[in-house]
């Protein structure tokens, strides 16, 4: 009980924080610098579902979230529709084409589905870049429009478009924690720590897997649509695997195969890349040995250690543990 109030009020407290955040930020920069954090942290929460609580390591996972992106950028500007479906389309086409990515991929396991997926990724970017006539080639698309105002309220200002993806990044790690603390979301974990006991407790390895994987995509694909609507303005760069990497990245420091981890991380690291810009070229010289020591001394990020030091502390003194 007492893991369970702490849990909510660290969560209460983030909460807080987030929604009182513009009034202490010093400029519009900062609340861009903010909201473009939040978008990608809803990215990384769900390259952490396939990766951190079901063990496939998804290397296309910017892919997807371009091809939200370009939904979203489609749509609006060739198509006319408003933003509010165009950003409801991104994830059904990305859950959609994960559905057939992840029939193909999922029989791959280890190494090879990580290559295979690699290789998605870099047809995703080719096909962005060379399809002109659908996505503008390297040009990219602009003019995305702004989303729409719902009733009285307008997200034509930097604070509102704040608060707007603060609301989505809310709804969605809701959703998230929901899942991973549900049935299927320890069917998951049974599949990352073993294939062959999953399979003989009688999970359908493959049905579970296709669905981590369409519900990675999807969290994906919302983020890319967000994106859009937010810079208002896409290319090709987005599919590129760099931005996976970046993921990758965001979720090892804060700590995979939790729900916290993946947030932290993914708002912490842009703000510690931008306070390191005064070093210009040099700041990745003192950026790659923080990121080695993270590695070397917290190797289940800041959250996944806290919370393996939580549980032999709870071990010895004989109390029940629960994860976050």
């Amino acid at each position: 009980m007492k893991n369970l109030i702490d849990s909510r009020l660290a969560w209460a407290l983030l909460l807080a924080a987030a929604i009182a955040f513009p009034w202490v930020a010093g400029n519009d920069y900062h609340l861009t610098v903010m909201s473009t954090a939040y978008i990608f942290a809803i990215a990384t929460l769900g390259l952490n579902l396939i990766t951190g609580y079901t063990g496939q390591l998804n290397l296309a996972h910017a892919g997807f979230m371009a091809v939200g992106a370009y939904t979203v950028g489609i749509l609006t500007v060739d198509h006319g529709w408003t933003f509010w479906a165009a950003l409801a389309m991104s994830g059904l086409v990305c859950a959609a084409l994960g559905y057939v990515i992840g029939i193909v991929s999922l029989r791959l396991k280890g190494h090879y589905f990580s290559i295979f997926t690699l290789c998605v990724g870099y047809i995703m970017f080719l096909v962005i870049e060379k399809w002109e006539s659908l996505t503008h080639g390297t040009v990219g698309i602009m003019g995305i429009p702004e989303p729409e105002a719902i009733g009285a309220l307008t997200f034509d200002t930097p604070v509102r478009l704040y608060y707007l993806v603060l609301f989505f990044l809310v709804v969605l790690v809701w959703v998230m924690r929901r899942i991973v603390k549900s049935l299927l979301g320890r069917t998951f974990i049974a599949i990352r720590n073993s294939d062959e006991l999953a399979e003989a407790l009688g999970i359908n390895l493959m049905r579970n897997k296709v669905l981590a994987f369409m519900l990675s995509v999807f969290y994906a694909g919302i983020a890319g649509g967000m994106y859009a609507g937010f810079v208002r303005f896409i290319g090709p760069d987005m599919a590129g695997v760099h931005h996976t990497f970046d993921m990758m990245i965001f979720a090892m420091v804060g700590g995979m195969g939790t729900v916290l981890g993946p947030l932290l991380g993914a708002i912490a690291m842009p703000w510690l890349t931008q306070s390191l810009q005064f070093l210009q070229e040099y700041r990745f010289i003192v950026f790659g040995p923080i990121l080695v020591a993270l590695v070397i001394f917290l190797p289940y990020g800041v959250v996944g250690s806290f919370l393996q030091w939580r549980a032999r502390r709870d071990a010895k003194e004989g109390k029940p543990h629960a994860q976050d």
